[in-house]
């Protein structure tokens, strides 16, 4: 029998502005397909003018610049319409869809449709069940006790997952697709019973737990700043009065 984690798996990623999915956009983005375990892939890769200046900051992390982007990124709105049917797409088709640290990417997608499109995520995938698998909540509740960091970097580094070229749309998400099957198999006695739509569910209170914790840690070192528990797409902020 073929387990889940050898099986059809997609992975999505993106490069930022910056790390506010309030306010930040997308510059790249990437779909990463991949039928079984070290079968080929198939990548679409998006290129955005955002519209508004990429910091300096940003720039030095994926090396997109203003003046690459607005030479060659399209306009917003067609490419995350294009971004959000593909997403659906892989849901439709049953395939269990990667996302790195998801509450990032899928709601800065979400926001991103917003602005653009008056739309939503939700929308896209109204007739879809949404199934993400999230390899630093997988990790971080399978290897809970585990110090150090739990970067895309780390845990390749960690699962002996090759990342070639981080901070690229597309090297991230096939990093990450590879990244879940390596988690997959090191804790297969505790996984392979699973589906993907169960570990869906799952994830969703096993990130919650692992924001409250974190938020336990910041209030005893007296750091403020809020963890949001939603996983794996935050709420859309209430208008301001």
């Amino acid at each position: 029998m073929t387990h889940w984690y050898e099986g059809p798996l997609a992975a999505f990623d993106t490069e930022t502005t910056g790390v506010d999915v309030e306010e930040d956009r997308i510059v790249s983005a990437a779909l990463v397909v991949q039928d079984t375990a070290g079968g080929r892939t198939r990548v679409t890769r998006w290129l955005v003018n955002p519209g508004v200046p990429v910091p300096v900051a940003a720039t030095a992390i994926h090396g997109l610049t203003d003046d690459h982007l607005q030479r060659n990124g399209r306009w917003p709105a067609p490419v995350v319409e294009e971004i959000a049917r593909a997403l659906a797409e892989q849901c439709t088709s049953g395939r269990p869809l990667v996302v790195m640290n998801a509450p990032f990417d899928l709601t800065l997608l979400d926001r991103e449709l917003r602005r653009h499109r008056a739309s939503s995520l939700a929308r896209y995938l109204q007739n879809t069940p949404l199934c993400v698998l999230d390899p630093r909540v997988l990790d971080k509740h399978l290897d809970r006790y585990r110090k150090g960091r739990r970067t895309l970097t780390d845990l390749c580094e960690l699962y002996g997952v090759v990342l070639d070229g981080a901070h690229d749309a597309a090297a991230d998400a096939a990093a990450s697709l590879e990244l879940v099957r390596a988690v997959g198999r090191r804790f297969s006695s505790r996984l392979e019973r699973l589906s993907p739509p169960e570990l869906h569910t799952l994830q969703a209170v096993w990130h919650a737990a692992q924001a409250r914790g974190l938020q336990a840690w910041f209030a005893k070192n007296g750091t403020v700043e809020a963890v949001d528990p939603a996983w794996p797409l935050r709420p859309e902020l209430p208008a301001a009065a």
